[in-house]
């Protein structure tokens, strides 16, 4: 047993001395990769602390642009409003393209609303697509949706009007006029003929919120009107 136990000492020993000499044979090289590894890591760092700063000014930007669109919302459609209005577009097409997430989705919006206001429903639809698109994951994509679906209804194509208030129902979780956008489909669908289409679709606004006493019940109303039977 002691002599395990001084040859595992020996063992250790010598370990020990290998691993000095290592560092001392090799101490500029590590010297090197720390230093490396500190700069990338700071280099790290200090990006995302530059991209949350231009995130910040990009969003800033795109609510300064949004105070300038609601100076302008009443006289929109006025003759003198009409430089105005371009400038302001041109400066949001601007941002809308160079920025990214919110800020190019708050700019995407703000296009559409000038164009929903001057009833130019095609421009709008548009602009409204790419605010959903750029707004991803966020708490504008379902409202953007819901607005470009209004835009096409307005424009007179149903079905893309049907197609982006589903994409609107597809946030059922998190939108609260999903309900709203369901019971649009089957309004829709109802209007254009498609009387088991739009049943579906009541249908299927019932069995997701039974509870809403607005949407669920006029749902259950038009089935009752297109069936002759309750639900």
């Amino acid at each position: 047993m002691a002599n395990e136990n001084a040859q595992e000492k020996k063992e250790t020993v010598l370990f020990s001395d290998i691993m000095v000499e290592f560092i001392r044979k090799y101490r500029k090289v590590l010297a090197a990769v720390i230093i490396a590894c500190a700069v990338i890591l700071i280099g790290i760092v200090a990006g995302f602390s530059i991209r949350e700063n231009i995130v910040n000014r990009e969003i800033s930007r795109a609510e300064a642009l949004g105070e300038r669109f609601e100076e302008l919302r009443f006289d929109i459609n006025e003759s003198e409003s009409e430089e105005a209005v371009q400038a302001l577009l041109a400066d949001l097409d601007a941002l809308a393209a160079k920025s990214g997430g919110f800020a190019s989705a708050h700019s995407y919006s703000l296009i559409a609303g000038i164009h929903a206001d001057r009833k130019n429903w095609a421009e709008a639809e548009k602009a409204w697509i790419l605010a959903a698109q750029k707004g991803a994951g966020g708490y504008l994509a379902p409202v953007s949706w819901f607005n470009a679906a209004v835009a096409a209804e307005e424009a007179g194509d149903v079905e893309s009007a049907i197609a982006h208030y589903n994409e609107a129902v597809a946030f059922a979780d998190s939108f609260p006029s999903a309900s709203k956008a369901q019971f649009a489909i089957g309004r829709l669908e109802e209007g254009r003929g498609d009387r088991e289409a739009a049943l579906e679709a009541y249908r299927a606004l019932i069995e997701k919120w039974p509870l809403d006493t607005i949407w669920a019940g006029l749902a259950n109303t038009r089935i009752i009107a297109l069936t002759g039977l309750s639900s």
